[in-house]
């Protein structure tokens, strides 16, 4: 069983390294665009397809809260992909769910921040195509191939694609991610003098 245990470290491991080496500029454009965009007044929509849920609530909950260093609040909400209001319509077009609430909250120059797996889901799809119709910017955090999300992103948006075909390393990395970006969100905001 150890054995098992040192072999998932050491994959998890080199997954982060082959992220490490294609996702800096990808992090840094992300960084950089949502901060302008909170700098300008908007907020971030965050959400995120089944099992990636609870990373869009963690991003969100960053930027209300803070990372590591307290901070002023910054404005982020986490969508809900269950629309309890509507229930009966919810159990019918569960994969609007987002999509419903970016057209409801979402205004121009708002950011859309997506977590998916491999890009397909099609709740992540549409709250993308909804955000698109209101001129929003996408930052998707996405693994395998992309998939289908991947065509749908324009020149001004961010996609940062991790470098794996397997789930759990995809969800990790995402969270890696996630807590990259709240730094350089900080730093940017809020640089401090390191002295």
């Amino acid at each position: 069983m150890q054995e098992i245990v040192k072999e998932i470290y050491t994959e998890s491991i080199q997954a982060q390294i082959a992220a490490g080496e294609v996702l800096p500029g990808a992090l840094e454009t992300a960084a950089f665009t949502v901060a302008q965009s909170l700098i300008n007044g908007n907020k971030l929509l965050c959400c995120g397809a089944s099992s990636c849920q609870m990373l869009a609530d963690h991003m969100a909950n960053l930027l209300v809260n803070f990372y590591e260093t307290e901070r002023p609040c910054l404005p982020a909400i986490a969508l809900n992909p269950v629309l309890t209001h509507l229930s009966s319509y919810a159990e019918q077009n569960d994969s609007d769910a987002f999509a419903r609430q970016v057209r409801a909250f979402a205004q121009q120059g708002d950011l859309l921040m997506v977590f998916s797996i491999n890009g397909n889901e099609k709740i992540v799809i549409s709250a993308i195509e909804a955000a698109l119709t209101k001129d929003m910017r996408v930052i998707a955090l996405v693994g395998d191939d992309g998939g289908e999300l991947s065509g749908l992103l324009g020149p001004n948006d961010v996609e940062i694609r991790v470098p794996s075909k397997r789930p759990s390393r995809i969800v990790e990395s995402h969270l890696f991610n996630i807590h990259c970006l709240s730094e350089l969100i900080d730093m940017t905001l809020f640089p401090q003098d390191e002295h």
